[in-house]
């Protein structure tokens, strides 16, 4: 199991380096587009259009931030080993499908099976979060066995 835990985290890893390198590409982007547009322009016109790239810089520059904290969180838990109870890091398989608790990642595709990456402050990570093999949590009018945690 070690070995799927540790492809299920390299995926996650290759998601948000993905997601790091799309919002480092959409501020080069702004910058560029805030760098070509001159003076030349009529006032107003300019500044509007300056102040909206601003705009843009600022929100890439927050979710460049939030996404570089994922990262890190993501690292802290790349050799957690198993537990008894779930924990951020943990692979829980239920009844009603499979849980990487790491970071809101979505479904993962690995060996021909579906996993969920989630995260621990997830409303479904939450109720995962200090459970034991079979103990049943309710979710979205669904209940979920918890078969075994990794």
């Amino acid at each position: 199991m070690s070995n799927l835990k540790s492809s299920l985290y390299q995926l996650c890893l290759t998601f948000i380096e993905n997601r790091i390198e799309n919002i480092e590409y959409s501020l080069q982007q702004a910058r560029q587009a805030s760098n070509d547009d001159t003076k030349s322009s009529a006032g107003d016109k300019y500044e509007t259009t300056r102040e909206m790239m601003q705009q843009e810089m600022d929100r890439n520059n927050k979710l460049l931030y939030e996404a570089g904290q994922q990262k890190i969180a993501l690292q802290q838990i790349e050799h957690v080993e198993a537990a008894k109870v779930v924990k951020n890091g943990s692979l829980v398989l239920t009844s009603e499908g499979n849980f990487y608790i790491s970071m809101s990642a979505g479904e993962l595709k690995f060996d021909g099976k579906t996993f969920f990456a989630v995260s621990q402050a997830s409303p479904i990570g939450k109720l995962f979060i200090g459970k034991k093999a079979k103990e049943v949590l309710n979710f979205n009018g669904k209940q979920y066995l918890i078969e075994e945690i990794y």
